[in-house]
């Protein structure tokens, strides 16, 4: 056994591969070949094309969305009390602004409060409010028979579910490019019904117009469908907004690593949409407590306010720019309350020129959460193939080479946006119509991050060997910090960003302030993928996470520093002007080591060994722990499969924690959305807590359990303090919970804390992941505990309800296949 550099020598695979790994893979690969089986491509058929999605989830949904019709008449039937209250929120905003002239989508409302289930027909109202929380209670009254089936059809091997998982997009971007080449040879063009003229610029009522379409739908190929539309117009009538739109799209203002964002508390918008209606903000309170969406009272208060003139109606320029004003006012320059009425008065006059559902979308932008259903990868996806479809020649190429170029678009544009996450280089570069050459034009650039790659969970050694058969492996230690990424420009300047491409550089000033003396002299630029981690100078060893987290997230002063930090670096993925993601591991490592030096408690290599004797792992493993760290990660070291995979969960790489191995339970990432009130020695603080974890699809935290356990003292009096400032009256519209378990008070969604658990089950009180493992239930934590608080991740990158649900199958799947039950940990932070 041989450290860092060491090479390795394969011998015949361990013997103590279970005996089962065989028919396993056999059973794996007929799954496999029965699962591509059922995807077959209809381009004319939307419906065809819709059922054809071989994601197990989705397909999943789909059944459970097709229900027996007497099914859901029964469920609605039985709800039909829920339609009284309902009726609530609809009489107290016609007795201000009159019966008729209710909004329509008040009433799409009140549809949402009595359909438990989302019947298709009925997607809008539920994706745009869910004001009244889905009811545990009412849910458990449908018949369990359909989610019974549901189960049945995704009982897959788990090396089945994740080829089928990757196969997901790549078939729905098949089916679109299909769809779309299939109009095109029929001479249909997407510019027509565009609502403005060449050279003038985009009304922001037609991206609204866009917007809506996409809440409608629950369908993604048809969410794909209407954007790309809309981007072919912009990109033909006014190609200077292109950016603009991306950036509006997503709800963005600019590349995540600029920090700049324009979530605007609700009080302001309150305000701001009192000023500029003439309600009182009494009842305008009053509406959110009823309805929960600024977006709807500002669109319902705008359309009954009488004007004496008409602003100009707003265009996409106008809006941005003027949301990037918002974003950049600060009560540091001006002073905070200078600052609050500088941003309302510019947030009214918006607001004034609004007409439909502009004010809808307006302020959902301005609180930071859309939630129309438009994830990120579309708009690339949609973004790539309107490039295609804009072209001049567009016409003169057939059907079938059509589609090839729109798949192939796709590809390039999400492979070099996982490269280079910065629309404002890819989108100029696109409209130059060079697709071909985007991979040359745009690709990794330090100052620029990248997000990481990332590595799947395993919970036996032996699973190792069985993935790794063949095939040359490494094995590194697992350290308890912070992920770093650390650029060094070609000017000199140094920067580290987090894994969420937050720049902390104002963080780790100490680092900053060293890092020139790692690097040797010829070293030019690079980017390091490394682990910060808390270091004891005196002890010379590792400290724990939660010491590390002590460190102020900004703006510290290096006279300050009571926590020392010491850089692990695991990887190189840039030097001297050359991307290194496509060359293998062990080329990677043996730059690093060529060309940066350790430097002892400030910069060293990540410790490796190289190993097929399960039991030099198994030993290394135990050092790993001795040394307090988390575990090992076992990585590809030679061949095409060793590449550096950016932003995706790989089975290149993969980790094994002490935990898994003990049995202690899964880690997951929550979002804190409300407490209870602490009783006896809880006394004055709070004594539990409601979590919840994250849909990206359709931008909601389902509710997941209540926790209590965990908590020092100290723990309690630091969440109170802190979460104390972020008490909301009500819970946000995007909030899906139960009736049952209500919490004392709620939270805006401001902090992750990773939690363990014994197992998962599935539960009639909790939403997580509900239609996905049981058409009226979600999922729940057994035995949950506090771990510590996850400050390097945003709520939005929190654990989703999609890998809540995968968690819970495998743990189904490994009971089966373990007489002990144990699961896999999938706690997704590394």
């Amino acid at each position: 056994m041989t450290l860092h550099q060491s090479r390795l020598s394969f011998g015949p695979k361990s013997t103590l591969v279970a005996s089962t790994a065989g028919s396993d893979k056999k059973d794996a690969k007929e799954q496999t070949s029965a699962a591509k089986s059922t995807v077959k491509a209809d381009s004319t058929m939307e419906e065809d094309i819709e059922s054809e999605s071989v994601s197990v989830r989705k397909r999943t949904r789909r059944v459970l969305d097709s229900e027996d019709e007497d099914e859901e008449v029964a469920a609605v039937a039985v709800e039909s009390g829920k339609a009284k209250d309902a009726k609530v929120t609809e009489q107290s905003v016609a007795q201000e602004h009159g019966e008729e002239e209710l909004s329509a989508t008040t009433k799409k409302l009140k549809l949402d409060s009595v359909t438990p289930n989302k019947p298709k027909a009925e997607a809008l109202a539920s994706k745009n409010q869910k004001s009244v929380s889905r009811s545990g209670s009412e849910r458990q009254l449908l018949d369990d028979k359909a989610a019974a089936e549901a189960e049945d059809k995704i009982e897959v091997d788990d090396e089945v579910q994740d080829d089928i998982e990757q196969q997901d997009e790549a078939v729905e971007i098949k089916q679109a490019a299909a769809k779309w080449a299939d109009m095109f040879s029929k001479s249909s063009t997407a510019e027509d019904s565009a609502s403005w003229k060449k050279g003038e610029p985009v009304p922001y009522a037609a991206l609204c117009q866009t917007f809506e379409q996409i809440e409608d739908t629950t369908k993604r190929l048809q969410i794909l469908d209407y954007l790309v539309k809309f981007l072919i117009s912009v990109i033909k009538l006014s190609p200077e907004s292109l950016l603009t739109v991306v950036y509006l799209s997503i709800n963005k203002l600019c590349p995540d690593y600029e920090g700049v964002e324009l979530g605007i508390g609700e009080s302001l918008l309150m305000k701001a949409i009192a000023e500029s209606t003439g309600r009182e903000m009494k009842k305008i309170k009053s509406d959110y407590a009823e309805i929960g969406d600024l977006g709807i009272i500002a669109m319902n208060s705008r359309s009954n306010q009488p004007t004496m003139f008409k602003p100009k109606p707003l265009t996409i320029p106008h809006v941005f720019k003027t949301l990037k004003d918002i974003a950049s006012l600060s009560g540091n320059s001006i002073g905070v309350s200078q600052s609050q009425k500088q941003k309302v008065d510019k947030i009214k006059l918006l607001l004034v020129a609004c007409r439909n559902k502009e004010a809808k979308y307006l302020m959902r932008s301005l609180e930071g959460k859309l939630r129309i259903g438009l994830a990120e990868r579309t708009v690339v996806v949609a973004l790539a193939q309107a490039i295609v479809l804009s072209r001049p020649d567009i016409k003169k190429l057939s059907k079938e080479k059509l589609q090839v170029e729109l798949e192939e678009a796709a590809s390039v544009v999400k492979s070099v946006y996982s490269e280079l996450p910065c629309y404002d280089m890819i989108v100029p570069a696109l409209l130059k119509g060079d697709i071909d050459g985007l991979k040359e034009t745009c690709k990794l650039t330090p100052g620029i991050p990248l997000k990481p790659m990332l590595a799947h969970p395993t919970k036996a050694l032996t699973d190792i060997l069985d993935r790794f058969e063949d095939i040359a492996f490494t094995c590194e230690y697992k350290y308890d910090g912070e992920r770093a990424q650390i650029h060094k420009l070609e000017d000199g300047s140094m920067r580290i960003y987090s894994r969420n491409s937050e720049n902390m550089s104002t963080k780790y000033p100490d680092v900053m302030e060293r890092l020139a003396k790692f690097a040797k002299a010829d070293t030019t630029s690079f980017v390091l993928d490394c682990e910060a981690v808390a270091w004891d100078r005196e002890q010379k060893c590792i400290l724990p996470f939660q010491v590390l987290s002590t460190r102020k997230r900004k703006d510290v002063k290096e006279e300050d520093i009571k926590v020392q930090v010491c850089i692990f670096a695991f990887d190189l993925l840039f030097l001297n002007g050359q991307s290194l993601l496509r060359e293998p591991l062990g080329k990677r490592r043996e730059l690093l080591l060529k060309q940066f030096n350790e430097v002892d408690g400030e910069f060293a290599f990540a410790k490796s060994m190289n190993s097929t004797q399960i039991e030099d792992i198994q030993t290394f493993l135990d050092q790993s722990v001795a040394d307090n760290c988390e575990g090992l990660m076992v990585k590809t070291l030679d061949g095409t499969e060793a590449t550096y995979e950016p932003s995706k969960r790989s089975r290149n790489w993969l980790k094994v924690k002490k935990d898994y191995l003990a049995g202690v339970g899964d880690s997951i990432d929550l979002v804190v959305i409300g407490a209870y009130l602490g009783r006896g020695k809880r006394t004055g603080v709070y004594g539990g807590y409601l979590l919840a974890c994250y849909d990206p699809d359709r931008e909601e935290y389902q509710s997941i359990c209540k926790i209590g356990t965990g908590f020092s003292e100290q723990d309690l009096e630091d969440h109170y303090k802190v979460l104390k400032e972020h008490v909301i009256p009500t819970p946000k519209s995007y909030y899906v919970l139960g009736e049952a378990n209500k919490p004392d008070v709620w939270f805006a969604p401001i902090q992750v804390w990773e939690i363990k658990c014994a197992d998962l089950s599935v539960s009639p009180v909790y939403k997580a992941a509900i239609g996905i493992v049981d058409s009226t239930k979600g999922v729940s934590l057994r035995f949950p505990r506090f771990v510590r608080i996850r400050d390097d991740k945003s709520p939005e990158s929190a654990t989703t309800s999609e890998q809540i649900a995968d968690m819970y199958n495998d743990q189904k799947l490994n009971m089966v296949k373990n007489d002990n039950g144990m699961g896999v940990d999938m706690d997704y932070d590394y």
